[in-house]
Parts: C-alpha cells; structure tokens; sequence
C-alpha cells in the first residue's frame, strides 16, 4: 500500500479543500491531530503538503496545537527534527508497557530502549509536548510489573499520560487466545487496583487528572491536549481521511475506511454538501434530545472540569436538573458524582465515579425524550 501513499495525501489535500469551501466560511481551526501510530509512512514533505493545504483552507492561529501519534520503534532522531521543523508541535508515543511480556502480548515490535530513544530525540528536536500511552489490566500483567511500568514512564520527565483499561476486541488473535482458554482474560478488579494505583502515583508526581484516561503535568503553561478537549467539550471536529469521523452542526459523519475506495471518491470531485466530504459512508443527525444526553456522556469525562449547568442551559435552552433530575440524584445518592467544591454550579465525577464511569455515562443512554422536545 506504500505505493499509493502520494495518491492518498493528495486526496486528503482535496477532501480538506472541498470541504471548507463548501462551507462558505473562513473557518478557525485550533487544533490538528494525526492519528494512526505510523507517521514514518509519510515523508516530512508530505507533512508540509498537508500543512500547507490546512492553512490555505483554514484560519490557524500561532498557537494551533498539531499532533501526531506514534511508535516508539519507527522514528528515528532525524525524522523527529523534520517533524518539528515542518510544525508539529505536540507527539504522543504508544509505550503501553516497560515489561516485554506485555509487549509480546499485545503484539507490539518495539522495546522499551525504543520509548527511551525517541523520547530523548523528541525533546532534542525541540517538542516541548510529550505523552506516553499506557495500558493496564493486560493478561499476566501484576500489580508490581505494573507499578515499574508507571516509574519508568514517569522517569521520562514529560508533561502528559493517557492510561487505559485493557479491552479484548472481538476479531482480534487475543480474543481468539482468551476464548480458546490460551489466556488468561482480564481481571476487572485487578485492573481496578491498577487504575488506583496509577491515579495516586500520578497525583504524587504532580500530575493532574483532567479525564477520566489523561493527566497533564501541573504547570504554569496547559499542558492538556486540547485536541481531546474539542471532543469532551462536546465542540464541533471535522475528520479527513479514510475511517475518520467529524461532528460539525449535530451532523455525525464517518469517511470509508478502505483507502482506494477513499481516493476513489475524492477523485470523483463530486459536489459536497457542507460538512459532508466526498468520501462520507454515514451521516446521523443526532436529534436535540441525543445531542443533550451525548453532551452529559462526554463532558463526565472531564475529571477536574466536569459538567457545566450553565453551558447546559445555554446550549440547549433547558435545565440540566430539570431534563435529567432523576438521574442526577441516582449518581449523587450513590457517590459517583459530586458538586465541584470550586464551583457548584459544575458537577463532577468522584474518586469512586472515576472507577465506575460507565455507570455514570449509561445514565444518559436511550432515555425517554421530554416532553417538551
């Protein structure tokens, strides 16, 4: 598929293109994210490509935070200078674990020398913003192999974490193994304990948890991804690329995956109906009441922000206690979510909530529309 790489970027160019002139506006963008673990298949000129098109499309302030994700064991000094150099300004490495049982568990092909390097190779080339994924609650994976795994990453000195749960995705070999018997399946309560463990050690060493799977390094500078902050807030995000997903004006649409068919239909230069691209597969528009309850979902993410009454009631016209009084009294009554003690007029998750977020986010799932909607 390297071969169609040229292609591809060309298609993403067009597909930015499109879209924002078939929006009439001169649309600000305060944030570029790319996704996808595997950014030495793009070469620093194709970066620049991208970049160049996003800003001739886009209204970019100076402070545009631009990411990229990926692998420890596919960069290499120079291409991290280039990827600086070309404006990339914040990069999120996949760590998941220092121990290499996990590692080959998970199918990952780099070492943890590999995190060192392209840590320190990062920060020679001048990236200031750096987050190490981690992964917790693997198979064989204990408390202790666990708590090295969260030391080593905190030995590199940088600003930001993302920790998630283990999931054993259906279709995958893990899934096969577990199933089989040839694994063991995940242990919720030790991945419990680790989740504790993790949001205690992080706490001690001045990190704030700001969502429920990402803490940022307390500074006078926001070291939170503001890219993820887009999402939580509930604020609209255009997605471009096979497989990507925007939200803009309550519209949910989601780009094919397969990428000549992606190119495919960029080519056609079909006329666009904003914010729909040319490669649009599916388009959902969400309804006030769906757009209500996703608002709640995503903001009880936000660990330290939380949920706003006040933003609640201006964005939709109602009031949270009286849309969602029922359910807010079961998550207060059972110490899942709490005012915040800064602003009561905000309510957020507890320690205990953070546990058990997603009997906090069901909450808000397929409820009766009001009957004022």
């Amino acid at each position: 598929m390297k071969s169609f790489i040229p292609q591809y970027v060309d298609a993403v160019c067009n597909e930015i293109k499109m879209v924002s002139v078939s929006s009439g506006q001169n649309l600000k963008v305060g944030t570029i994210f790319f996704g996808g673990g595997t950014p030495s298949l793009l070469s620093i000129q194709q970066y620049k490509q991208l970049f160049e098109t996003c800003r001739n499309f886009f209204d970019l302030s100076l402070t545009t935070e631009i990411t990229i994700e990926a692998n420890p064991g596919t960069v290499n000094r120079d291409y991290l200078a280039g990827l600086h150099d070309a404006g990339i300004n914040r990069i999120s490495f996949g760590m998941q674990s220092a121990h290499p049982d996990d590692l080959h568990i998970l199918d990952r092909q780099h070492h943890h020398e590999d995190v060192i390097n392209a840590v320190a190779w990062s920060k020679q080339a001048g990236f200031n913003h750096i987050n190490l994924d981690l992964i917790f609650g693997i198979p064989g994976q204990s408390l202790e192999r666990w708590e090295e795994t969260l030391n080593l990453a905190l030995a590199e000195n940088i600003d930001h974490f993302s920790l998630y749960s283990l999931i054993v995705e259906e279709g995958t070999p893990m899934h096969r193994w577990v199933a089989r018997g040839l694994l063991q399946g995940p242990d919720d309560d030790l991945a419990a304990d680790m989740y504790e463990i993790a949001m205690d050690r992080l706490e001690q060493a001045d990190y704030l948890q700001y969502e429920i799977s990402n803490w940022a390094k307390r500074a006078e500078d926001d070291n939170r991804c503001q890219h993820n902050l887009q999402y939580w807030r509930f604020l609209p995000y255009f997605g471009f690329g096979a497989g990507a997903h925007g939200f803009v004006n309550g519209i949910r649409n989601e780009n094919t995956g397969a990428i000549l068919e992606y190119i495919r239909k960029v080519n056609q230069n079909q006329q666009v109906v904003f914010p729909t691209g040319p490669a649009g597969e599916r388009l959902d528009q969400l309804s006030t009441w769906d757009l209500m309850q996703e608002f709640l979902m995503v903001g009880f993410r936000l660990t330290d922000e939380g949920v706003s009454q006040n933003v609640f009631q201006t964005m939709f016209g109602h009031n949270l206690e009286g849309a969602f009084g029922k359910q807010i009294n079961y998550l207060v009554k059972n110490g899942l979510i709490e005012p915040h003690p800064q602003d009561k007029t905000r309510l957020r998750l507890t320690r205990r909530g953070r546990l058990f977020g997603n009997n906090v986010f069901a909450q808000f799932v397929g409820n009766p529309p009001l009957d004022s909607l």
